[in-house]
C-alpha cells in the first residue's frame, strides 16, 4: 500500500541557510507563498543548526534526561529538553546490543512519514568511544550503495527490476578481467536486477552499470541521496561521502557494486535513505529534540517534519521497494527475517531492505549493514543497523533490524487485534438484542 504524507513541509532554502547549513535544496512553493516561507525554512534551519550545536555533547553521550544549562540566543537559560525517543525502543535496542556484544554497534530508527528519531543507539565493547558510533560516518557504504545505483538505473536509464544482466566470474568477488569484459560465452551467466540487488551480486552489478549508466547519473543520484552534504538535523551527524569517477572504467564498477572501501556511509544517512524509499521518494530529515521550554514553561524551539524533496518518481520508489522486499523475503537477509515474514501476526506488515558487507579500518573489522524499512496502513519506520566484528559474529545486522521492527509493531498489532475483538463483540450483542426483541 502506497504511503502518503500527513505533513509536508517543502520549501526552498534561502542563501543564508544555505552558507550555515550546507547545499542541501528545497522544492520552491508557488510564487504568492515563496517569501513567507523562505522565511519559515531558514528560521527553521538555523533554529536546527543551533540545537545541534549546543546539545552536542548531551546526544552525542547518549543522555537523553531533560534538564540542560547554557547560552542560548546570547542568553545563559536553563531549560527542559524533551527529546523524540522512544523509551521503550531505545531501551530495547540497547538490551539487544548488550546482549549480543559486537565489537561495534550502532542503530537509528525514526518515523519514516515525520522524521520523528525513535531510538539512537551506540556499543562498543570494552571502554566505549566518547562519540556516539550512529552519527559518525567512517564506515564503507559497502553493498548499501546498490540503493544508489539501482534507483539511477530506475529513474533515469529507464531499467525496471526485471531486466536481465549479464555477466562472467562470480556472486561476489569483482575481478577487473571478468567485470570489464563483453564477450558472451558458455560460462555467461544472467540474472535479473531484481535478483542481483536482492542476492547482492557485485559483478552483475558492474557490468549494469557499465551498460546502462554514465558517470555523471550515478554522482547525480548520490547526491540526490546526501552523500556530500550536510544534512539539516538538529543533532550532530558526520558528512558521508561518496567519490564516482568521471569515466567507465573499473573503479566505476567497484562504486556501483559497493566493492570500495573510499565511499562512506553514516547510520543516519542510511536510515534516511531507507524513508525516502518508503515516502514514494520524497526524503524526509530526521529530527530529535521535539521541545525545548524554558523556566516559564514556554517553549523556544519545537521541532517540526522537515522535507528535502522528491528524487526519485513515484514509479522508481515502487520498484526500489520491489527489490528490497526481495532482499527479505529471498535474498541476502531472508534467515535474519524468516520468522517475521512468516508470522500470521505481521501479514499486514511490509518490509523491505538492503544489507552490506565489506571490512573496514575505522573502527577496524568487518562491516554488516542492514538498511531498511516496515510499513503497514498506519505506520512507516525507517532503520539503519551497523555491527562491526574483528574476529568473531555475534549477531547480524538484519537480525537487530528485524527486532526492532517486532518491538514497534508489537503492541500495534495487539492494539489493533483489541479493537477488531471489541468492534465483533459489540456487533454481537447488537445482533443479539435484535434477535430478543424480535
Amino acid at each position: 500500500m502506497r504511503l502518503r504524507h500527513k505533513y509536508k513541509l517543502i520549501w526552498m532554502a534561502a542563501g543564508l541557510a544555505l552558507a550555515v547549513i550546507g547545499s542541501i535544496t528545497y522544492n520552491s512553493l508557488p510564487a504568492e507563498e515563496e517569501g513567507k516561507n523562505t522565511r519559515v525554512v531558514t528560521k527553521t534551519l538555523e533554529a536546527r543548526y543551533m540545537v545541534s550545536k549546543i546539545l552536542e555533547d548531551k546526544i552525542q553521550s547518549h543522555d537523553w534526561s531533560e534538564n540542560w544549562q547554557g547560552e542560548w540566543n546570547g542568553d545563559t537559560k536553563k531549560l527542559k529538553v524533551r527529546f523524540t525517543i522512544d523509551s521503550n525502543l531505545q531501551d530495547y535496542g540497547n538490551m539487544i546490543f548488550k546482549r549480543y556484544k559486537p565489537d561495534y554497534g550502532a542503530l537509528v530508527m525514526f518515523d519514516a512519514k515525520t522524521g520523528r528519531v525513535l531510538a539512537l543507539s551506540s556499543f562498543q565493547k570494552g571502554l566505549p568511544t566518547e562519540k556516539s558510533l550512529a552519527l559518525r560516518a567512517t564506515y564503507p557504504a559497502a553493498s548499501v550503495f546498490k540503493i544508489v545505483t539501482a534507483t539511477a538505473a530506475i529513474d533515469k536509464a529507464g531499467v525496471h527490476p526485471g531486466k536481465t544482466i549479464r555477466f562472467n566470474g562470480g556472486n561476489y568477488t569483482l575481478y577487473k578481467k571478468n567485470v570489464m569484459s563483453e564477450k558472451i560465452n558458455r560460462w555467461t551467466r544472467t540474472v535479473t536486477l531484481r535478483d542481483a540487488f536482492s542476492k547482492s551480486l557485485n559483478t552483475a552489478f558492474g557490468r549494469m552499470a557499465l551498460e546502462e549508466l554514465e558517470p555523471e547519473t550515478l554522482n547525480e543520484y548520490a547526491n540526490r541521496y546526501l552523500f556530500n552534504q550536510d544534512m539539516p538535523t538538529d543533532f550532530p551527524i558526520e558528512k558521508s561521502v561518496a567519490f564516482v569517477p568521471s569515466e567507465k572504467n573499473y573503479e566505476l564498477t567497484q562504486v556501483a557494486s559497493g566493492f570500495n572501501k573510499y565511499n562512506k556511509l553514516s547510520p543516519v544517512l542510511g536510515a534516511v535513505i531507507a524513508s525516502a524509499i518508503v515516502n514514494d521518494g520524497n526524503v524526509v530529515i530526521p529530527y530529535i529534540v521535539d521541545e525545548l521550554i524554558d523556566e516559564k514553561g514556554e517553549a523556544v524551539y519545537k521541532g517540526e517534519t522537515l522535507e528535502r524533496g522528491q528524487i526519485m518518481t513515484s514509479v522508481t520508489a515502487d520498484g526500489m521497494r520491489e527489490m528490497m522486499e526481495e532482499t527479505v523475503l529471498s535474498g541476502t537477509s531472508r534467515k535474519s527475517f524468516r520468522n517475521l515474514v512468516r508470522s500470521k501476526k505481521f501479514k499486514e506488515v511490509q518490509m523491505g531492505g538492503k544489507t552490506g558487507h565489506l571490512t573496514g579500518d575505522n573502527p577496524k573489522g568487518r562491516v554488516d549493514w542492514f538498511v531498511g524499512y516496515a510499513f503497514d496502513e498506519d505506520n512507516s519506520i525507517a532503520i539503519a543497523a551497523l555491527t562491526v566484528n574483528e574476529k568473531y559474529w555475534t549477531v547480524k545486522s538484519a537480525v537487530v533490524a528485524q527486532m526492532m521492527f517486532k518491538k514497534f509493531f508489537d503492541p500495534v498489532i495487539a492494539q489493533r487485534l483489541a479493537a477488531s475483538k471489541e468492534q465483533k463483540r459489540r456487533l454481537s450483542s447488537t445482533e443479539k438484542v435484535k434477535i430478543e426483541k424480535n
